[in-house]
Order: C-alpha cells, then structure tokens, then sequence
C-alpha cells in the first residue's frame, strides 16, 4: 500500500502543535492555581497547589490596583473600537472586493502594506500628533488610534471574505430594483456574518490585550486600561513589596474574559478566517 504522501512531517507537525497546546494549557492552569496561593506559598514552592484558597487576591487586585475601573475603561474602548473598526471596513471591504479598477487595485496594496508597518514604528508620531489636537492621555484619543491602527487587517480579511461570496446575489438583488447600498446593507451583510464577527472578535482580542499604545498614550490612573492597571500595580509592588498572589490575580481578570470569548466563538473564528484568507 502506498504511503501518505508527508506522512512522517505531519506526524510531526501535530505532534509539535499538541505539544505546544498542552504546554499553554498548563501555563494557564499553573497561572490559575497560583491567583489563590499567598506570596510565601509561590516562593517556597512555585509549582505546589493552594494548601489554603485565597480569593482575597482577586479582591486585593480589584480595588487596590485599580482594576474595577480600569475593567470599565477596557471594555467600553474595546467595544467602542472595535465595533466601528468593522463598521467602517465592511463598505470598505465590500467596494474593494467588487470593483476592478486601478485606484481600488492600489488602495488594496496600501491597505496590504499598513499591514507591515510596526506599530513601535509610529508611535511617536502618534503621540506628537495626538498631543497637538490635546487627545494624549484621552479614552476618546486612544479609541482613534485603536481604530486606525486595526484598519489594515480589517479591511484586508473581510476584503477577501466578500469576494468568496458570490455576485450572483447581488445581480438577483439588482433585478429588484435594490440600489447598490441597499444590496449591501440587506443582502450582503447579514451573508457576511461569519466574516463581520470573525472581524470583530480578532479586534477585540487585540484591543483589550494592547499594552503599548495605551501605556504612552494615557497618564491618569482614571483612565487606564487594565494590562496598563496591572503594569502599575507591579510597579507600586517595587517599592510596597512583592504581592505575587494578587499579581496572578490581575492576570486572570485580563486573561479569562478573552478566553471565554474565544471557547465561546472559537469554531466560528477559525471558520471566518479560513474562508476569508482563502480566496
């Protein structure tokens, strides 16, 4: 009988794939187990299990740290974002992927190498600009920013998920009567659903874990974010003494909330994403 062809590598493959699933799943049940453990317990032995559970770790990291409000401001700029970074790439994405001309060919290219472009690299002239209109160490500034800086990616992946749709709707559509933003707005996107919500949940994935835009742009522990919330509270720990305990705490309260979103819409993330990138 023949063999597979690459039987041997994709053994291989799966194997590393597995092994590097199981090795984050530990990370993550390991970071779980110390949230409930006192700083003595974590240095003594890192790798025990709470002898005594310390849920005053999570309380600790709520209100000394600041994180109930930070939790507020990091949902309300990570949906706020979010949701309008989607709502202005559709049309884009829809009227790059139907019309074949020179100036939507090189719109597409811009789009394509603002994917290349670091985000280190324009970070100072984000906050120069951002300080000239007084929009520096402001939830509505660091929204903008979001926005802009996510545009690249959004129109690129929901571009690629509207030309996997077929134009036969559209001409059905047509037919009707329809106008063209009545196709797009009744026919196209409640069709591109998969695509809109995969959109959405990689943007809030990248929104609420952002760190480096947030911890230039903001100054007022009010306004902080929570990755920014718990960069302080590691900080005030230099100099009060080292609390691992609600530190593991503060992790948790970032992590979890992003992996419940992504156990919840996870089959239709990875769906969205393989028809999008596919055609």
């Amino acid at each position: 009988a023949a063999r597979p062809v690459g039987g041997p590598l994709r053994l291989i493959a799966a194997g590393g794939i597995w092994a590097f699933v199981a090795l984050n799943t530990l990370a993550l049940l390991w970071m779980l187990l110390q949230a409930f453990r006192d700083t003595r317990g974590i240095l003594d032995q890192p790798w025990g299990l709470p002898r005594t559970w310390h849920v005053s770790n999570f309380v600790r990291a709520w209100t000394v740290s600041g994180f109930a409000r930070a939790t507020l401001n990091s949902v309300t700029v990570t949906l706020f974002s979010s949701v309008l970074a989607v709502a202005l790439a559709a049309p884009a994405g829809y009227y790059l992927s139907r019309q074949e001309s020179r100036l939507t060919r090189s719109l597409t290219m811009f789009f394509i190498l603002g994917l290349g472009v670091p985000v280190q690299v324009v970070l100072i002239p984000l906050f120069v600009m951002l300080n000239e209109v007084y929009l520096t160490d402001s939830l509505i500034g660091l929204n903008l920013v979001y926005i802009g800086v996510s545009m690249p990616f959004t129109v690129f992946l929901l571009t690629g998920f509207f030309r996997s749709l077929p134009t036969e709707l559209e001409e059905a559509a047509m037919l009707d009567g329809a106008s063209a933003f009545a196709t797009f707005w009744r026919v196209m996107l409640p069709v591109a659903k998969g695509g809109l919500v995969t959109a959405l949940v990689l943007q809030v994935i990248a929104h609420w874990n952002e760190t480096l835009l947030a911890l230039t742009l903001l100054q007022s522990p009010e306004k902080y974010t929570l990755p920014v919330a718990l960069v302080s509270f590691v900080q005030q720990q230099t100099y009060s003494g080292a609390d691992w305990g609600g530190l593991f705490a503060g992790l948790c309260i970032i992590v979890l909330p992003v992996l419940a979103v992504y156990l919840w819409l996870g089959r239709r993330l990875s769906e969205g994403l393989t028809v999008g990138m596919g055609k």
